[in-house]
């Protein structure tokens, strides 16, 4: 009896929990849609998919929650991370539709998925509770494979279906068909020498810049920056730091010194030979 009223009543902790970190997952859900800078959307949908795998805990789902926050938030999440961070989304990409259309298309899948959704939970029957007692009898992973494997292996294999269809048309409209023969090393080389590019090496950033940072552009001999030293995507986005006036201030300044020091010491000298001709 105490089994079945705990499967339908709350306690305040479960209650607070649900309150506080669902309102938490919200607003990030809503900051991840509404967030100018990708990178600050990826950070609110991973804290999102950390407060589901709390969840997924908290309901005694503990293969669900650790498979949220291993594969999802770690793996996945992160991927698309460093890929944000490394590629970099700034204003200066077009923003313009590929596809026409989209949008509108978006929405009405958009909306079709929400009424199947509305549909399922009304259609569902509240009236009875197991409870995680009896659901995670044989163990919480035990019981889900059992689920998987014979009530929803339909469903399973089905969406792994969709999964694999996903990766292949992926590899599909990502492939680049070859319509010339590939260029060996040395007719690459030989190309390059006839076009008079940059043979050796491309030189470190920062060289004679005072500071060795890969957004600072090397300095040449005489002053002035060199655009090989820095990579080409900080570049394009503007994001390179110039110190070639405050180089050139400090080159300068130097050589006044060198200048007075000579002319010091050349003074000294001539009178020295004054006073010994003397």
């Amino acid at each position: 009896m105490s089994a079945q009223l705990a499967a339908y009543t709350t306690s305040t902790g479960e209650a607070f929990q649900f309150w506080v970190l669902g309102t938490i997952a919200v607003v990030g859900a809503l900051c991840t849609v509404f967030m100018k800078k990708t990178v600050h959307s990826a950070l609110c949908l991973a804290g999102t998919m950390i407060i589901l795998a709390v969840f997924y805990l908290a309901n005694g789902a503990y293969f669900l929650g650790v498979v949220q926050i291993v594969v999802y938030t770690g793996a996945i999440m992160m991927l698309f991370l460093f890929v944000v961070m490394l590629v970099g989304v700034t204003a200066a990409d077009s923003l313009k539709e590929t596809i026409k259309g989209q949008r509108w298309l978006a929405l009405v899948c958009g909306l079709g998925f929400g009424i199947l959704l509305t549909a399922g939970i009304g259609n569902a029957s509240l009236t009875e509770f197991n409870g995680l007692g009896q659901a995670n009898a044989g163990g919480n992973v035990e019981g889900l494979a059992a689920l998987i494997f014979t009530d929803y292996v339909f469903a399973f294999e089905l969406t792994g279906a969709l999964l694999i269809t996903a990766a292949v048309g992926a590899m599909v409209l990502t492939h680049r068909e070859r319509t010339e023969r590939a260029k060996t090393q040395r007719e690459l080389a030989e190309e390059r020498v006839r076009e008079g590019k940059h043979l050796p090496p491309l030189p470190a950033p920062g060289v004679y810049a005072r500071h060795n940072a890969v957004d600072i552009a090397g300095l040449l001999p005489d002053g002035t920056p060199s655009e090989l030293t820095v990579s080409k995507t900080l570049r394009d986005r503007g994001q390179i730091r110039d110190v070639s006036t405050e180089a050139l201030n400090d080159l300068k300044a130097l050589e006044q010194r060198a200048e007075d020091r000579l002319e010091r010491s050349n003074s000294g000298n001539s009178g020295k030979n004054r006073e010994a001709s003397k």
